[in-house]
C-alpha cells in the first residue's frame, strides 16, 4: 500500500509513525506505536526522537536553514533534537 494511502487511512496516528523509532528502548518500526519496554504499555503519542527525526526527513528547518534530511544546527553546533520550527512546519506540510 503507498504511505500518501496508507496516512489518508490512518488519519487519528500521528505522521511521525512513518519512520522508525530512534529512542534507545523502543524502536518501533515504522507504522507502528511507540512502547515503554519495561511494561508493554502503547504510547498514545510518539516519543519526541521520533517526531524529531520525522520533521528532519520532511521538512526544511526555517530556523537555522537546512533541507529535509540534514539535522539542525545552532552556529554550526550540531543539535540531537531539531527545532520548534521545523516541527511544526512539518505538521503543517502533512495537514
Amino acid at each position: 500500500m503507498p504511505d500518501s494511502l496508507r496516512h489518508t487511512l490512518r488519519a487519528k496516528a500521528h505522521p511521525a509513525r512513518s519512520v522508525p523509532c530512534p529512542h534507545e528502548p523502543c524502536h518501533a518500526r515504522p507504522h507502528q506505536s511507540c512502547i515503554v519496554r519495561v511494561n508493554g504499555r502503547t504510547l498514545a503519542k510518539p516519543h519526541a526522537s521520533r517526531i524529531s527525526a520525522w520533521a528532519q526527513l520532511i521538512a526544511c528547518c526555517p530556523e537555522c536553514q537546512t533541507t529535509p534530511g540534514t539535522p539542525c544546527h545552532d552556529d554550526g553546533t550540531p543539535r540531537s533534537e531539531v527545532h520548534e520550527r521545523r516541527i511544526q512546519d512539518a505538521k503543517e506540510t502533512c495537514a
